[in-house]
């Protein structure tokens, strides 16, 4: 049974939401409601069980018969290999691969990557990883906040919570990546309540010119040992899709799922119709740990800069606390965060935290559905100190 504690904390800097958001949630009463999200939370006696498979003994490369969210696995819609984000989304596809050489396992890559417990975020850390080179030419580089330095700021939900996984909804963004910032993503993440000491699994999108060598969304996974970090999309990961991997490229501006889930010897990891494949216990036993369910959950999008006054945008750019109407409808959002053993709703904690928090230029704001927020779904991101709104769209 999930284990949790409810309770809201108090708006901060940074957004950080962990939560499930319903089929019917909106930002206003009336508004419009959130594509891509399942058509109602399902009641207890509705749900399908994820079970391991009869053949799914500890450490077998055997992922459960059904999704997180209680879907059987079919073939993920891949574009051409090698197609930008925007090729992909004009084919109708979900994704593609992100290189031509038809390799099957993911590439590992280390750069900088964010961290937060209930309490603490990491707002800033020294990296000998270089600033990525600009994609483009005539932008100036924003002003660093120290040599060598990285910082950081969240939009997260979070909740302490004893379960063996966890899903979501989430839009899949394009944000504009200033020149010399490290990256802006969304994800989920599985894991313990210490950040001095955490274990983590995390899945999502991200935008990383030093990881992917482009400004296209790309998938990834993530983890955590002990509070060491690791890579991007390797460092132990075992691929388990022939189609889609880590790393590979998506469309923009589209509703996907992603999920994690403890079963069958480790968290495996599964995006939109397929087990992308998992992170075997063995990664944290070798350390001595045991790491077969969560204490916590979170979901978040996050700014990895150079300055602690960002251009870099976060989401789709556009803020649903601070900006107009339109725009606060139209934010990136994470909708139907759920538990896999449970049907219990997730109540998330907000906050914007970090490096830039404090300046309001990111924000959180959760799904109302006639009039009472949701404190599963929630919408987040802005637009740093862009002036324009305009300056986050870049395809």
């Amino acid at each position: 049974m999930l284990k949790s504690r409810r309770g809201l904390l108090a708006a901060g800097l940074a957004v950080a939401v962990v939560g499930a958001i319903g089929v019917a949630s909106t930002l206003n009463a009336g508004a419009e409601q959130i594509a891509g999200a399942p058509s109602s939370p399902a009641a207890a006696g509705d749900q399908v069980p994820v079970a391991d498979t009869p053949t799914g003994a500890p450490g077998s490369v055997t992922p459960p018969a059904l999704l997180p969210w209680g879907e059987r696995p079919k073939p993920i819609r891949l574009g051409k290999a090698g197609a930008t984000s925007r090729e992909i989304r004009r084919s109708g596809a979900v994704a593609a691969r992100a290189d031509t050489s038809g390799a099957w396992q993911p590439r590992g890559s280390y750069a900088p990557k964010g961290n937060a417990d209930e309490n603490t975020v990491l707002e800033s850390e020294k990296t000998d990883i270089a600033p990525p080179k600009p994609m483009s030419i005539g932008t100036p580089l924003a002003a660093k906040a120290d040599d060598g330095e990285v910082v950081y700021t969240y939009a997260r939900g979070w909740e302490e919570a004893t379960t063996s996984g966890l899903y979501a909804t989430v839009m899949v963004s394009k944000p504009y990546l200033a020149d010399g910032d490290f990256h802006s993503l969304a994800e989920l993440s599985v894991q313990t309540k210490d950040r001095k000491t955490l274990n983590a699994v995390e899945v999502g999108w991200t935008v990383d010119r030093v990881t992917n060598g482009d400004d296209d969304p790309h998938l990834f996974v993530y983890r955590w040992v002990n509070g060491k970090p690791s890579c991007y999309n390797n460092c132990g990961f075992v691929q388990y899709s022939k189609s889609v991997k880590p790393g590979d490229t998506l469309a923009p501006g589209t509703p996907r799922k992603f999920g994690i889930q403890h079963t069958n010897g480790g968290w495996w990891v599964a995006f939109e119709s397929e087990w992308l494949g998992f992170y075997p216990d063995s990664i944290w036993e070798n350390e001595g740990i045991k790491f077969v369910q969560t204490e916590a959950v979170q979901t978040f999008g996050e700014v990895a800069a150079t300055s602690d006054t960002p251009k870099t945008c976060m989401g789709n750019g556009n803020n649903p606390v601070t900006d107009v109407t339109q725009e606060e409808s139209a934010a990136s959002y994470f909708a139907a965060v759920s538990y896999v053993d449970s049907p219990t709703t997730p109540v998330l904690s907000k906050e914007v935290t970090g490096a830039a928090g404090e300046r309001n230029l990111y924000g959180f704001k959760f799904v109302t559905s006639k009039g009472v927020p949701r404190t599963d779904s929630f919408r987040y991101g802005g637009r740093g100190t862009n002036a324009k709104q305009t300056a986050c769209v870049v395809g």
